[in-house]
């Protein structure tokens, strides 16, 4: 089968596009082949090894010291089951699914996957569509869920135009949440047509300087001030922190600075309830993928490229379109 190998640590180019051996399922697993997967950020960063200094020394370790033991990247896809391990019983052969993967696996044709992390395609939506729920949602819910979200709450989400945070203001929204969503110039008008209330250009706008108080603050990115953006929180407000630098987990120890208010660092853990709730959403018309490009599977290298330029809005797709062999 076809697939991108991560030769060695580095730029977009370390990625080649090669003939490798089809993988088979353990008793646990299925065996999907690959309609889409979807250019997870966290797979450049992996990439290029630009990784939170806490996690460095232990994930080198386990991925390789001078170059990566896992050879194919790729966190999260849209296929069809063509086989299933021993100990499968809720898949069949011809099932649309989507799936995050545990260690990467979604650059090839052919991917295997634990059947407990699979779950079937919603009817409304394409492969391309499907690709990118898993991860970037499962991620959102679980800072939204963080926050406590109520029904009429105000809540902020900085850095709203990406993967993550494209659906954690379309789940806010289910969630009944008032949304501001704060990301760059070119990127509001998407985040007005899946539903922000409110959209802040924060190269023009600093959002805690507008004398507004939320109830949530959600920064998927790790880059809003941590001290202003508690100014910005109401009394029994919450801050969750989906990718915190260093300096913002070290200080959220730090009780005597909060004064009233919560802060949540957000580490996912993926569980089916909750890739069913989000199908659940899907089907209900609530929640929605946005893709802002797509590319055939070995063209993978310019879909590096393009994430990392910082013009991304939502998700960049990779699909099996003349991807050559499908053996």
């Amino acid at each position: 089968m076809k697939a991108v190998v991560w030769t060695k640590y580095g730029p977009p180019e370390v990625l080649q596009f090669e003939e490798v051996d089809k993988p088979t399922p353990k008793d646990d697993e299925v065996l999907i082949k690959m309609a889409a997967a979807n250019v997870f950020p966290g797979d450049c960063e992996m990439r290029r090894f630009q990784i939170h200094p806490l996690f460095w020394l232990p994930l080198r370790l386990f991925l390789g010291i001078r170059k990566p033991r896992i050879k194919i990247l790729g966190q999260e896809l849209a296929g069809e089951v063509v086989a299933v391990g021993k100990a499968v019983t809720q898949y069949k052969q011809g099932d649309q699914v989507f799936s995050p993967t545990e260690f990467g696996g979604a650059y090839a044709e052919y991917v295997r996957t634990k059947s407990k992390l699979t779950t079937l395609k919603p009817a409304n939506m394409s492969y391309e569509e499907a690709a990118a729920v898993s991860v970037g949602g499962l991620n959102a819910l679980h800072f939204v869920r963080k926050g406590k979200i109520q029904r009429g709450q105000k809540v902020l989400i900085f850095g709203a135009a990406g993967c993550i945070g494209t659906m954690a203001v379309q789940i806010a929204k289910a969630f009944g949440a008032e949304v501001t969503a704060v990301d760059s110039t070119l990127k509001l008008d998407m985040l007005s047509s899946i539903g922000a209330d409110h959209v802040i250009d924060y190269t023009q706008e600093d959002f805690t300087q507008n004398g507004e108080s939320y109830d949530v603050i959600i920064d998927v990115v790790g880059k809003s001030s941590y001290s202003r953006s508690l100014k910005s929180l109401k009394h029994d407000g919450y801050f969750v922190l989906g990718n915190a630098p260093t300096s913002h987990m070290l200080r959220s120890l730090w009780p005597s600075s909060i004064r009233g208010k919560h802060v949540r660092v957000a580490i996912t853990a993926y569980r089916t309830e909750d890739l069913v709730f989000l199908k659940e959403l899907i089907e209900q018309g609530k929640l929605k993928t946005v893709i802002d490009r797509i590319y055939p599977l070995q063209q993978t290298v310019e879909a590096h490229r393009y994430v990392e330029s910082g013009q991304k809005a939502g998700n960049v797709i990779l699909t099996m379109a003349d991807s050559g062999s499908q053996t």
